[in-house]
């Protein structure tokens, strides 16, 4: 079996992804501590970006490797992964208390972030330029989020105590998992290209699927922990955080790396899923305003459509002439009543502020 090999390196590569993720993390929280870092500029940056940390060397790596389409739609990929499922199954774990500040700023942030990159992308490139405002983008959000955190201190992360460690220990984690992280990242590309080739698709379509759902594998494990230990307010920062980083760091660092060439991008990911990524981002302003709690059944409802972007991805590779059909009825019955069940709930939720 030709796929085999690829299967495996596949796995292999995410396993190693997500150890040298914990790794990175525990090693570089350990460092800024040992560096007398306050705790909360901690929490927004090193924290953040360790669990974007695969997205970030994958898309690097297939950036500097030619690789544009697993480095782009790995990126859009994984910030639908992110909405969809990991906040889905969050959600349907228990429910979803939303704070008022995500609603406020956070949410709309990354929307506006997630149309202003559709729009650098509609061109067909990201180019070296666009990938420098991102990161100047970066720099601007981080200072905003420490001038503001002072306004919501019980929301600020909280560092434990345990992350505390030698340097030497420090070092050694930081340096395995950065290791980790690039052999795995190596790994997770080779074993994706090689599965698109035997597969009969593009590496867009690997990228957008195996190779997104496996680099977001830190997100959801840290969700669902998250849920589960009844910490609403991290399950759902953590996925909102790593979209907005995914976006602003990632393919702003892919972007400069690309040099004079610029980032290629799939002419079907702007007009398909690019726009999928706004959608999803704009479906959880109505989402979170419902009673400041995300719900089992929004929850369900999520994953669902998760389900049915899957479904489009098989069918437009595979059996071609069912995606037209598919496609229409996605269009014609499915959509129209999430947005009636959407409309629905902003209604209910405008009523009782009025009562």
């Amino acid at each position: 079996m030709p796929l085999l090999p690829s299967a495996i390196e596949i796995i292999v590569g995410i396993l190693l992804l997500f150890g040298g993720g914990e790794l990175f993390v525990g090693g570089s929280t350990a460092v800024a501590l040992l560096f007398g870092i306050p705790q909360i500029v901690i929490g927004l940056t090193v924290v953040s970006l360790g669990t974007s940390a695969p997205e970030l060397f994958v898309s690097l790596i297939s950036t500097i490797q030619g690789g544009d389409d697993i480095a782009v739609s790995n990126i859009v990929g994984s910030n639908i992964f992110n909405v969809l499922v990991v906040l889905g199954l969050s959600a349907l774990v228990v429910p979803l208390r939303v704070k008022s500040r995500l609603i406020r700023r956070d949410v709309p942030l990354l929307l506006g972030v997630s149309m202003a990159v559709w729009g650098m992308a509609s061109g067909g490139r990201i180019t070296w330029q666009a990938g420098l405002a991102l990161l100047v983008g970066t720099v601007i959000n981080i200072v905003w989020e420490m001038r503001t955190a002072g306004e919501n201190p019980d929301e600020a992360d909280d560092i434990d105590e345990n992350d505390r460690a030698t340097p030497a220990v420090a070092a050694a984690k930081l340096a395995g998992g950065l290791v980790l992280l690039v052999v795995g990242s190596q790994i997770l590309v080779k074993g994706a290209t090689a599965a698109a080739v035997g597969l009969g698709v593009s590496q867009t379509v690997i990228g957008l699927t195996i190779v997104s759902a496996g680099t977001s594998m830190p997100e959801l494990v840290t969700s669902l922990v998250a849920a589960y230990r009844g910490k609403a307010d991290l399950a759902i920062g953590n996925v909102v955080g790593s979209n907005l980083l995914n976006q602003l760091v990632i393919l702003g660092v892919c972007g400069v790396a690309s040099g004079g060439q610029g980032l290629a991008v799939d002419p079907v990911m702007v007009s398909r899923d690019f726009p999928i990524m706004v959608l999803t981002t704009l479906a959880c302003l109505p989402i979170f305003w419902t009673h400041g709690v995300i719900t089992r059944l929004e929850g369900g409802i999520l994953v669902g459509l998760y389900g049915l972007y899957l479904v489009e991805q098989v069918l437009s590779n595979t059996v071609t002439s069912a995606v037209d059909e598919f496609r229409l009825v996605a269009l014609v019955a499915i959509l129209p009543l999430v947005f009636v069940f959407l409309v629905w709930q902003t209604l209910r939720w405008r009523r009782d502020r009025l009562a």
